[in-house]
């Protein structure tokens, strides 16, 4: 167990009254992380402390920026031992995630040094004479960054990474379910030499996440909120910002089809399906959901795909021998997918691989013939249950895929690129790839969802968008020509 502080203002802080709450490993329940438990007056302390390094921060030279985001990077990958004892510690996810979170995340943290020369303007034709107009963006102040469990290293750097890159100050609220996880981000910025304040880090325990989140909102140097986690959570929090008329970010649930037309590679078709859906044990906003393949070549992509998951290694995470799915976060996703295999089930479904768990271990589970009358044809399960649907043709295979409230992330199988392409133009989501699969990300790309899976971009040039302000703004070289 590790017994862990708030970063405030470059101090270590403990949170009002000493309070503190429990993270417990999801397998054995022993007591993991004791975090403090921040109260409203903590959290608008820390947006405080953004807020007093607002201003030398945002007028740092972009060089500076580069420098100690290139260090924090450094750092970060060095906390990899740290990281994977935490990650299996907080939430069951094994070495192997938590080694892909660490390598993205760092990734993430030197493209937002790349940025800092990238915040440009432009100047736009003006019809007064003599006028020189400019679109010119500046950082826009404090941004709180919520960042989630699941990929706890990448989103807890995304969260932060882009802002600072911008001349913004964060405040980092961590995930309940993983605080030290999420506190290993906050000594990698603070090791890198960030000045106090530019970089804050704030706990909670779970029953204050709403108090907490609408006293940092309501703050008036608060700009930006970004958040990543579910749809129901991510509804709360834009009701939130919109009280307080404060844009923001919001990266939610996901229901990411899978679509293999009658003349894909059926091999590469399931071995992109099986990274997709089992990754993290299925507990990624990518996650591949639903599988929608032509009937043609139906079960011949069943049966591959059937023996490829069935085979998948499966064990607890802190023990020597690697393994591909590890623990799940906790009872309530177990309960929640036996739900969902006992409905489908009782509807017709075929179980051909899995099945029901009595723990946190659960293994790789395939449903077949799934339909839309069954809840796991709507539900996002996050959690390695799966569902193959049978369609028959390419049309009935597009209406299929946009057949939910999402619209996170989609892939699409087939040799016929170009058909292929244009299948994914129709799907609606914020991201699609063409036979790749549909859990894949990249620092420099625009990421993010449509409907229900969120608003606004992540990544690249789009999150400089998010994070800074645009601003017109006028210089009269020449005498004006006034009315009177």
């Amino acid at each position: 167990m590790s017994d862990l502080s708030m970063l405030i203002n470059g101090l270590a802080a403990s949170a009002e009254r000493d309070a503190t709450f429990e993270r417990r490993n999801p397998l054995d329940g022993t007591v993991a992380t004791r975090a403090p438990a921040a109260s409203p007056a903590d959290a608008v302390r820390a947006v405080e402390a953004a807020s007093q390094a607002f201003r030398a921060w945002s007028e740092t030279g972009p060089g500076q920026r580069r420098m100690l985001l290139l260090k924090a990077a450094d750092k970060l990958e060095a906390k990899l031992p740290q990281f994977a004892q935490a990650v299996a510690a907080e939430t069951g996810a094994t070495g192997m995630w938590a080694g892909f979170n660490v390598m993205l995340a760092a990734g993430m943290i030197r493209e937002a040094a790349s940025l800092t020369t990238q915040i440009s303007g432009e100047v736009i034709p003006s019809d007064v004479p003599g006028s020189l107009s400019m679109g010119v963006r500046q950082p826009a102040g404090v941004v709180v960054g919520i960042a989630p469990w699941n990929a706890p290293i990448i989103l807890g750097v995304r969260a932060i990474a882009t802002p600072l890159a911008c001349g913004n100050t964060v405040v980092l609220k961590g995930s309940e379910n993983c605080p030290r996880t999420h506190q290993l981000i906050a000594e990698a910025f603070q090791e890198a030499d960030f000045p106090p304040g530019v970089v804050n880090y704030i706990t909670n325990a779970p029953a204050d996440a709403a108090a907490v989140v609408e006293a940092m909102v309501a703050h008036p140097a608060v700009r930006r909120v970004n958040f990543t986690g579910s749809t129901r959570v991510g509804r709360i929090i834009a009701q939130t910002c919109a009280k307080y008329l404060k844009p923001a970010v919001l990266e939610l649930g996901g229901k990411a089809p899978l679509v293999v037309l009658d003349d894909a590679d059926v091999d590469d078709a399931v071995n992109g399906a099986a990274f997709g859906c089992f990754a993290n044990s299925g507990q990624i906003c990518m996650s591949t959901e639903r599988i929608i393949v032509d009937a043609k070549i139906a079960d011949e992509f069943v049966r591959k795909f059937v023996a490829k998951a069935g085979a998948l290694p499966l064990g607890d995470p802190r023990e020597p021998a690697p393994v591909v799915l590890g623990s799940v976060i906790g009872m309530n996703t177990v309960h929640h997918c036996n739900e969902l295999i006992d409905d489908a089930i009782g509807k017709g479904a075929q179980l051909l691989c899995g099945g029901k768990a009595d723990n946190t271990l659960m293994p790789a589970t395939v449903l077949d013939r799934v339909t839309p009358q069954m809840r796991i044809y709507h539900e996002e399960t996050f959690g390695p249950v799966k569902a193959v649907v049978r369609v028959q043709d390419t049309e009935e295979a597009i209406a299929c895929a946009n057949d939910n409230e999402y619209g996170l992330s989609a892939a699409v199988y087939g040799r016929d690129i170009a058909r292929a392409f244009n299948v994914a133009r129709r799907i609606d989501s914020g991201i699609c790839h063409v036979n790749a699969p549909t859990v894949h990300d990249e620092a420099q790309m625009p990421f993010g969802g449509v409907k229900g899976s969120g608003m606004g971009r992540f990544g690249g040039k789009a999150g400089i968008a998010e994070f800074t302000d645009l601003r017109w703004i006028t210089v009269q070289t020449t005498p004006r020509h006034y009315p009177f």
